[in-house]
């Protein structure tokens, strides 16, 4: 983990060589809010990339606009009072080839779209808007009307977009922005190496519309990934670690593990899950989440086990954690459109070197760890962790699970 902030502090070096700036307002984009800029600021991209490249500046004001794509050589930089303001009209959102929930598949292009661009960064201190509301609203009256029929809704089926979608690059790097109100996830990283998230602001809301699955940071097939001094409150998992899901999953090439990621120095307010693994995972290894804030009601970490999809989470380290949350820890069989697609594999999850020390929190209570019948679980360790709980317990079947120094409301933890 050391090697991965060296990697990123010497690529933040690299980048702070001036390039030449290419502002909006010159290529025609404005301020009215009734005018779609889409086609304005594509081409202050296209035009700084043909130049050799070039920083995309959004000056004050608010700008609408639908999907961007950045191309080699560019970057992004929104200037105080900055708003990138996504579209509200998913038809301003052209449906291409993507990656959603563990699955290659065309989907509708995020409003931030980046593919193969290396060194590509988001500079603030600007807001990217997704202006979700509407596609909200859409969600939550489908979901309704399935219901009144008997039937489930999955989150495909109401096209909305995300916010970012950054696919195959290297040395990237988001910093000082505030990233809200996507339709859909907010942050998507695919196939990514060497990114780092800082000092950003992502949000999205619980009420008074919620904003469906607006996952914070979405790491999906992606290795040395650092998100550090963020605030991070929206209304689905707050750090998500994804892969890829089904029996077959683990032999397809877009799908594969997810390796050295650091959280750290963040706070995190509502969320469902502060760091969730699943529920499209195959293989996390070496997770640091430390010195961390929480501000909640939900799990510090999640883990969800498909019994669909072969699952290895191990090396997770959780640790010097502060503040409210729901529970600290919670691992549950997870069947959210559970689907074998006809084979007669039998799936299992291995669980493993999940360490959570050095806890100061108040909580509904201390979790639960569970599993499917096949699943391997070992090596849970829970050390110098002072918990105020409604319910103080730990619940859990397994045997060997360390504690040291675990006290609840009082009292050394207990099992039931």
């Amino acid at each position: 983990m050391h090697k991965l902030v060296l990697i990123i502090c010497l690529f933040a070096s690299i980048t702070s060589v001036r390039a030449k700036e290419y502002v909006i307002t010159d290529f025609g984009a404005c301020t009215d809010s009734t005018q779609l800029n889409t086609n304005f600021i594509q081409q202050t991209i296209d035009k700084a990339s043909a130049d050799g490249g070039g920083i995309v500046v959004i000056p004050k004001g608010v700008f609408l606009s639908g999907a961007l794509f950045f191309k080699p050589n560019t970057s992004l930089r929104l200037e105080a009072g900055a708003v990138l303001k996504g579209s509200d009209n998913i038809a301003d959102y052209p449906l291409i080839p993507s990656r959603m929930e563990g699955q290659k598949l065309d989907y509708y292009a995020a409003l931030i779209n980046v593919y193969n661009v290396n060194n590509f960064t988001i500079t603030g201190p600007g807001t990217i808007d997704g202006n979700g509301l509407k596609f909200w609203k859409e969600f939550w009256a489908h979901r309704e009307e399935m219901k009144k029929i008997g039937k489930s809704s999955t989150n495909l089926e109401v096209h909305r977009p995300r916010l970012l979608f950054i696919w195959g690059c290297n040395n990237v790097i988001i910093s000082n922005a505030t990233l809200c109100n996507s339709g859909f996830w907010t942050t998507h990283l695919y196939q990514c190496n060497n990114v780092l998230i800082e000092n950003c602001t992502i949000k999205a809301p619980f009420k008074p519309v919620p904003a469906p699955s607006s996952d914070g940071v979405d790491i999906d097939v992606c290795k040395k990934v650092i998100v550090r001094g963020c605030y991070i409150s929206v209304n689905d998992d707050g750090v998500c670690i994804k892969g890829g899901k089904g029996p077959n999953a683990r032999n397809l090439p877009e799908n594969g593990p997810v390796e050295d990621v650091l959280v750290e120095n963040c706070t995190f307010g509502d969320t469902h899950g502060t760091l969730t693994l699943g529920s499209e995972s195959l293989w996390a290894r070496n997770i640091i989440v430390r010195n961390c804030k929480m501000d909640n009601n939900c799990p510090i970490l999640r883990i969800k086990l498909r019994p669909d999809t072969y699952q290895t989470y191990e090396n997770v380290h959780i640790s010097n954690i502060t503040g409210r949350c729901g529970n600290i820890i919670e691992m549950r069989p997870w069947k959210q459109f559970f689907d074998m697609k006809g084979s007669s594999e039998k799936p299992y999850g291995i669980v493993r070197n999940i360490t959570m020390e050095n806890i100061n929190v108040t909580c509904k209570s201390f979790g639960i760890i569970e599993s499917n019948p096949n699943d391997q679980i070992s090596d849970f360790t829970f050390k110098n962790i002072s918990a105020t709980a409604e319910t103080p317990e730990l619940i859990t079947k397994f045997q060997g699970i360390k504690t040291v120094n675990v006290i609840v409301n009082g009292k050394p933890l207990t099992t039931k």
